[in-house]
């Protein structure tokens, strides 16, 4: 089969499509006929070396995380799923290849709403999501939330979460994207570019905080007391955190069947929406990447593997 490897950390240029034989799958796992792979800032922050002390990977390796296709084959130990079936869902790694193996326990039937590529839009960002809004976070109705961000991958899905659950959506996106955002579900929309967050936003219950850096460091003064930060891209400062008489917590994604299946029912239902910024051709992995890494994407990029 084809698949893209990587055989050293390094620049988008490590990127290589290869024949390779393809995965067998073990009790647990199906295998899957790759149709749609998501790309998501993970793929490209491994590749680059930035998370080999707290994500080690033996090389080579095929990236990817996010995949939609077709059930090939199914282990011995296999239930849930039969061969043809459409199915979505997360892998520990390997989505940027023609076919890749995945445990049932981490994958669902696809969205009847979708194709592939909007499908393998979904799974990482939506769990990321939806987990720190609500297993971390613990958002209620009628509450506050800041989501940074609010155009991108997970963003667009804690926006919606957060409007579905009931709460009040804050959200910051630049200038371009605040339409879209909007319409996402927005009740506030600040662009980060003209306006300082912290001087318009006051008393949140809950902040999102998907960038890390300076954003994460002038969030905490926007908490009530007893407010939380919850972070996708790097721990928080616990210090910092008490000091302003709040709490902060780093969110770690744990795949799950049976949260999927309550994703796609949002989706099926027309509850929630996933956007696609611009789809690749598995050979374009780099191209695909490239772009991620530049940041500033309204939506998901997607390689499309099979047509």
């Amino acid at each position: 089969m084809q698949a893209i490897r990587v055989h050293q950390y390094g620049e988008s240029d490590v990127l290589k499509l290869e024949t390779i034989a393809q995965p067998e799958p073990q009790p647990n796992e199906v295998l899957i006929r790759v149709q749609a792979a998501g790309v998501n800032p993970l793929d490209w922050k491994i590749r680059s070396g930035y998370m080999k002390e707290v994500f080690p990977i033996p090389m080579p390796y095929t990236p990817g995380m996010d995949v939609a296709g077709i059930v090939e084959a199914i282990g011995a130990d296999v239930k849930a799923f039969q061969v043809g079936q459409a199915v979505y869902g997360e892998l520990n790694m390997g989505a940027y290849a023609e076919f890749a193996t995945a445990s049932q326990d981490a994958i669902a039937l696809k969205p009847q709403t979708l194709d592939f590529v909007q499908a393998a839009s979904v799974p990482m960002v939506a769990m990321t999501a939806y987990q720190a809004l609500f297993d971390y976070a613990d958002l209620k109705p009628g509450q506050t939330v800041l989501i940074h961000a609010a155009s991108g991958g997970v963003g667009m899905f804690a926006v919606q979460f957060a409007k579905w659950k009931g709460a009040h959506v804050i959200g910051t996106t630049s200038a371009a994207n605040t339409e879209f955002v909007q319409s996402l579900g927005a009740d506030q929309v600040i662009d980060y570019k003209s306006t300082s967050f912290e001087q318009v936003v006051k008393n949140v219950d809950v902040v999102l905080d998907t960038l890390g850096g300076d954003t994460q460091a002038r969030s905490y003064s926007v908490l009530k007391p007893g407010g939380i930060l919850v972070s996708t891209p790097a721990p928080p400062n616990a210090q910092d955190a008490q000091a302003r008489g709040v709490r902060a917590e780093m969110v770690n994604m744990k795949p799950s069947a049976s949260l999927l299946k309550e994703i796609t029912n949002l989706l099926d239902s027309g509850q929630v929406k996933t956007v696609i910024a611009q789809t690749f051709s598995l050979s374009e992995a780099r191209q695909a990447q490239d772009l991620s890494q530049r940041g500033h994407v309204r939506g998901k990029i997607v390689l499309q593997i099979s047509a």
